[in-house]
């Protein structure tokens, strides 16, 4: 339990830390990014009532004229309630609402494409351990050039073949024009999904199992010579059990490390993957609110990404806790 108490010491600490980072910088920057976002609101004419001007005040770290640790704590209270501000580009459609609605599709595809990438490279790495030294070796060079391919032009080499050549997937957005009324609940809705969804998910999954493959391929390699394997191969242990319950299971625990690390990020999205094919997650959401000087958005949507990234290597910690004990005794 000591284990568990210090690393959720730890991360409550962390996040607390990354809240009031997140409170100070834009106090720290040159300019007033409020009265940048209200000249804008004025010049296209939006009405803004004096709770919203207070409230973008207060996220953006404008001077409200009440003291700094007043100003502190009512800026986590609006945190913790879900309030994130308005949005400039889209005003007056509140922060929480465009990150709602745009984080669903990232964690949709960008987590669902990095799980299967990590279950395939540590699929395709125990195999390849287990057999090192034949011809399967040949398949981590060909792993490793589709990895070292830059993501952006993998990407375009799949839109040309796959879109323009063959027009077999299409080449845009999240799912068919016929839901004209935007997403809903229906099978036809969820296989246009899947259909719409192939190919970021095939540039991903392309672009990021190499890694795994390798690194789990090394550690197996590794981990098969160790004593306590040799022991098992002569008590006359089946060798699937060898393979999967002595070397496996201790090969893996670097790749759940970085498993967790990756799964953190997924929140942040694949900006390239999403302006590719003008999907409409967190990636793409961010590139807008930089391109519009949109800082309440860019604020809200860096705060998700580090709660996530937190929240993700906390779970992971535990994960990693349960799997190896020596982690609960020494962590």
């Amino acid at each position: 339990m000591k284990y568990y108490a210090r690393r959720i010491a730890f991360y409550a600490v962390t996040l607390w830390a990354a809240l009031t980072l997140n409170f100070f910088i834009p106090r720290l920057m040159p300019g007033d990014p409020a009265d940048i976002m209200l000249a804008k609101l004025a010049r296209v004419g939006r009405d803004i009532p004096p709770a919203v001007e207070q409230s973008i005040r207060l996220l953006l770290g404008s001077d409200t004229g009440e003291p700094l640790g007043t100003q502190y704590v009512t800026y986590l209270g609006r945190i913790f309630s879900g309030d994130l501000g308005v949005s400039v580009t889209q005003y007056p459609v509140s922060v929480a609402t465009l990150i709602s609605e745009s984080l669903p599709w990232t964690i949709g595809l960008v987590g669902i494409s990095t799980l299967l990438a990590f279950l395939v490279g540590i699929a395709g790495g125990i195999w390849i351990g287990a057999k090192r030294g034949t011809w399967v070796d040949g398949l981590i060079p060909a792993s490793t050039l589709l990895q070292s391919v830059p993501y952006f032009w993998l990407a375009l080499l799949l839109v040309y073949f796959f879109s323009v050549q063959n027009s077999w997937f299409p080449r845009i957005h999240a799912y068919g024009l016929e839901f004209t009324s935007g997403p809903e609940w229906s099978w036809a809705f969820v296989g246009s999904v899947l259909y719409y969804g192939t190919l970021p998910a095939l540039t991903i999954v392309l672009s990021s199992f190499g890694g795994w493959l390798l690194g789990m391929r090394n550690m197996m390699v590794s981990t098969l010579s160790d004593d306590y394997v040799t022991t098992a191969e002569a008590k006359g242990l089946r060798n699937s059990r060898v393979l999967l319950t002595y070397a496996a299971r201790n090969a893996i625990l670097p790749s759940i490390a970085g498993f967790g690390i990756s799964l953190g990020f997924v929140v942040a999205g694949s900006i390239v993957m999403e302006q590719v094919f003008s999907y409409p997650g967190i990636g793409k959401l961010l590139i807008q609110a930089v391109q519009n000087n949109d800082y309440a958005l860019m604020q809200g949507i860096f705060l998700i990404i580090t709660v996530t990234v937190l929240a993700a290597n906390f779970i992971m910690d535990l994960v990693y806790g349960f799997i190896d004990p020596r982690t609960r005794h020494n962590g």
